[in-house]
């Protein structure tokens, strides 16, 4: 019986799909009468077979438009088929956005049908050592079947080998041309042999091996057929001519170009939304775990429609006004949600609040549409000075969707927002932190099945889109008032289902909720940057530049431009001749920076590439940058960090992001010299040491690491003594420097392949190396083997506070698939675990810093990596900096003591 090899290389006949697709039920329009049965039927076949098959490489591929070679062979080709109906065509568009949305690599070559691009790819991607699965209906394509390539029917789920292509057809894969064009074909028009079926084909090819042996004897061929035959022959080697699949096209393409892509969810959302697939709209947003109930229990796909249960208002006097504040002094929990005039919170003015206390029902109060002819709105002071006492009591509970935004906006309006109980994008996020987007309109669709109205639908698109404040009111305030609803629908569903897992609902109260307002006051607060001093760095660098830009010309022996792939790959292979380390997906020479990194290791001019690469970013990136996202009335930089974007729990910066300085070379450090303290303070960072080592020995609680760490040792050069069988006084730097990379390595389920590479010593080195260290760390190696094997069972794993971190490949059939997964659980518990740490060290200190009143005396400004960066009173710098550093090593308790590094200075730099 015929099985898939282990990742093959996937080609799928699109055309085929969608003919097959259209004509087979559901047929299926949408509300506006479009036509979407293809597009269902097509995406539904590609999704069962890339959940079956779990293929790395793929293509889909369709015949282009026009007429092809086989259209000058025989003008009649294909003459009797009608033309293609219009409510398919207009399918096409939308297919081929949803294929590419989907990550998938579509080809449509001119002049050539679909079945020659499969052929030519299939023969050289099996001559390459690929196995290859074609999914197809089409019976032409059984001519390519070897040992290499396959069919497989995704309507009928048959797979034909070679033994398969005999057992249908009674043809061997190398007859099956001749089959063809004896047989003919009345759909392409293909002329054959007239009452010559499958039967007397295969009779006669198993008489005479092939159609040529057919025609040497021709004459003993007895009766009508007989005749038929002699009078057809001379048309035969046509026919075998247009049913030959073509195998030798110049294609640009390589296995690398059938790379499957990340998907692209909010595109694929836009374009489910349009056609109303309402169930893929729902399980795009689930995780593996999930998704087959959620489809089990959405039914057929149907309209998104927005709640029917809707109460919204618009406040516009004071008699509204006042009655809704009774209703939000009386609730228990509402949500509230603010519209603003920019997406900065340094900038945004407020344009106007909205607020829900029961599902269905909520308000929007407008304060600030200034548009010509907007209707009267209350006074805006009215407004705060009677909402204020509301929003600004703590035992009056609030739920928003990402309520650090709404709470900066409000403080520069004036009020302190207290009282926060719960956010829907934090709940989301500790739920499940990568099974979802957690933005609202994700969120929507995920849990309430609703498509939320788009701001774009009222606001316009592009350089003519207004900011709030110019929006109609009677487009807004549904808009507005819909954004505290959902938000309220939502804590409905979310909450419930964190609530019951004990580890997430304490991690949400403890950690991530506690942090909403400390980063809407780091971000406020800003950081000093010296911009003379950075603009001084843009001019040297600049200098700089220009000197490699000469100095490579000269060593090219020509002037071009070293901003140009195209320009450099021709200097580096065609002039210079050097060597090709790796081919981009098209098959040409890659200049890539892991490229210039091996060649700068024997030839100059990469590496002078490299240099001119890396001091352009820093300059684009940091010395021309920062300068100008300076706050006009701060006077000082503002990041903006994120909760709920990377899977472990981290925080992420952005506009500037201050996790990507660099700190490991001097023009990095130049930029952190910018970062200066207010007048009369000092910078003054702590940085956790060796963290995610200390949370492995916790973690696994090895004797060996555990004790080398309560010790005090220095565990590289620990783990050197281990595995080299040395003294720890007898480590040389080099043992010290393998064994800090088989220390790191391991944490990020590096193998002895990477850790050879990484090394530059042989594979089987490597791997005695680390057999040796799991060895004298066995706890270490149980500690793996455990986490693995949890992970497979569960789906997860989990920090050492409860957070879980979701691995939907964990039981891939797709082995480097499910490799990477295993890597993941690994190294997933440490990164989580050391972001929870430093979170609840931000608490600490922030909880410190309130209750003994230092905020004129201590502020923080930055969280990097493991790092806090506060301005400290210089009066006050060293007390304060040693109590700062005692807070956050007593942040949690682990079986080891975790260790803080502090540093002071004028700038970041001299503060590291």
């Amino acid at each position: 019986m015929a099985t898939i090899a282990e990742n093959p290389v996937v080609l799928i006949d699109g055309s085929s799909y969608l003919f097959r697709a259209y004509y087979a039920p559901p047929h299926l329009t949408n509300s506006k009468g479009e036509a979407t049965g293809a597009v269902y039927g097509v995406v539904n076949m590609l999704r069962s077979l890339l959940k079956q098959v779990e293929p790395e490489r793929i293509a889909v591929v369709f015949d282009a438009k026009g007429k092809n070679f086989r259209h000058e062979l025989f003008p009649e080709y294909k003459a009797n088929r009608p033309p293609m109906p219009d409510d398919l065509r207009t399918q096409i568009e939308p297919l081929h956005a949803i294929i590419r949305a989907m990550g998938l690599p579509l080809i449509a070559e001119p002049g050539v049908e679909a079945d020659d691009v499969i052929g030519t790819l299939a023969i050289q991607l099996a001559k390459d050592g690929h196995h290859v699965l074609i999914s197809t209906g089409d019976k032409d394509m059984a001519q390519l079947v070897n040992d290499k390539i396959m069919l497989v029917n995704t309507m009928t789920d048959t797979l034909l080998d070679e033994s398969g292509v005999i057992e249908k057809f009674g043809v061997s894969p190398e007859q099956i041309i001749d089959y063809l064009a004896l047989m003919g074909d009345s759909v392409d028009n293909i002329p054959g042999v007239p009452k010559c079926g499958p039967k007397t084909a295969v009779k006669w090819l198993k008489a005479y091996g092939s159609l040529h042996g057919l025609l040497d004897h021709q004459d003993e061929i007895k009766g009508k057929i007989g005749e038929n035959l002699r009078h057809f022959a001379p048309q035969l080697p046509l026919s075998h001519q247009l049913a030959t699949i073509r195998t030798n096209l110049e294609l640009s393409l390589s296995s690398d170009d059938l790379k499957i892509k990340h998907e692209d969810r909010d595109l694929l959302i836009k374009l489910f939304g349009e056609l109303e697939f309402k169930r893929w709209l729902a399980q795009l947003l689930e995780d593996q775990s999930s998704a087959a109930s959620l489809a089990d229990s959405a039914g057929t796909d149907e309209l998104l429609v927005r709640p029917v249960s809707e109460n919204y208002e618009m406040i516009l006097t004071e008699e509204q006004l006042d009655h809704w504040c009774s209703l939000l002094e009386q609730s228990e929990l509402f949500a509230v949600d603010t519209e603003t005039t920019s997406l900065d919170y340094m900038k945004a003015d407020l344009v106007g609040l909205s607020f829900s206390v029961l599902p269905g029902e909520a308000a929007y109060l407008p304060i600030g549409h200034d548009y010509e002819d907007a209707p009267l709105q209350l006074d805006r002071e009215l407004v705060l000075k009677k909402l204020k006492p509301i929003l600004e009591d703590p035992t009056k509970a609030k739920v928003g969707q990402n309520l650090k935004y709404d709470r900066s906006v409000l403080v520069r309006a004036g009020i302190h927002l207290k009282g926060i109980a719960f956010d829907t994008m934090l709940e989301s996020y500790v739920l499940n932190s990568t099974g979802t987007r957690h933005d609202m309109d994700s969120l929507a669709l995920k849990y309430l099945q609703h498509q939320c109205i788009s701001f774009e639908s009222v606001a316009g698109k592009g350089a003519k889109q207004l900011t709030f404040n110019q929006i109609n009111l009677e487009q807004a305030y549904p808009y507005a008032a819909e954004d505290a609803d959902i938000t309220l629908r939502l804590h409905q569903i979310l909450w419930p289902q964190l609530s019951k897992e004990s580890g997430l609902k304490s991690l949400f109260e403890e950690v991530e909720l506690p942090l909403v307002s400390i980063l809407s006051d780091v971000e406020r607060r800003g950081v000093r940057i010296d911009s003379d001093l950075l603009n001084h760095h843009s001019i040297r660098l600049a200098k700089r530049i220009d000197e490699l830009e000469s100095k490579a010309h000269e060593l090219a022996g020509e002037a071009f431009n070293l901003g140009s792939p195209k320009q450099l790959q021709r200097i580096l292979f065609e002039v210079m001749g050097l060597p090709v380390v790796k081919k981009t997906p098209k098959g040409a020479p890659s200049t890539a920076e892991e490229v210039l990194v091996e060649l700068a290791l024997d030839y100059p001019l990469p590496a002078t590439i490299l240099e001119y690469r890396g001091l352009s970013k820093l300059k684009s990136t940091y010395t021309d940058k920062l300068p100008k996202l300076v706050n006009p009335e701060s006077q000082r930089l503002h990041t903006s960090y994120h909760q709920a974007v990377t899977a472990t729990g981290r925080l992420s910066s952005s506009d500037p992001n201050l996790q990507n300085i660099p700190i490991r070379n001097e023009e990095g450090r130049k930029i952190r010299q910018a970062f200066i303290p207010a007048d009369g303070f000092k910078l003054v960072a702590i940085d956790y040491s060796q963290i995610e080592l200390r949370i492995m020995a916790h973690l696994s609680a090895d004797e060996g690491l555990l004790d080398a760490f309560a010790q005090g040792k220095d565990i590289h050069r620990a783990t050197a003594a281990e595995v080299f069988g040395e003294s720890l006084d007898d480590v040389t730097k080099e043992q010290r420097r393998n064994a800090k990379a088989i220390n790191f390595g391991l944490i990020y389920g590096m193998s002895a392949f990477g850790l050879s590479r990484q090394l530059g010593i042989g594979r089987y080195e490597a791997q005695s190396y680390m057999d040796t260290y799991f060895e004298r760390y066995p706890g270490v190696h149980r500690y793996m083997e455990e986490t693995r094997a949890r992970a497979a069972d569960d789906g997860f794993v989990e920090t050492i506070f409860g957070r879980r971190l979701y691995l939907p490949e964990i039981k891939a059939r797709n082995g480097a698939r499910r490799a990477a997964a295993e890597r993941a659980a690994i190294n997933a518990p440490m990164q989580g675990s050391a972001a929870d740490i430093i979170k609840k060290a931000m608490i600490a200190v922030d909880r410190y810093i309130h209750e003994q009143g230092y905020e004129d005396k201590v502020r923080m400004l930055m969280q990097v990596h493991d790092e806090l960066v506060f301005e400290v009173a210089e009066d006050h710098v060293v007390e304060l900096a040693a109590q700062l550093k005692a807070i956050m090593e007593d942040a949690v308790q682990l079986h080891i003591p975790l260790v803080a590094e502090v540093g002071i200075g004028d700038n970041w730099d001299e503060a590291h």
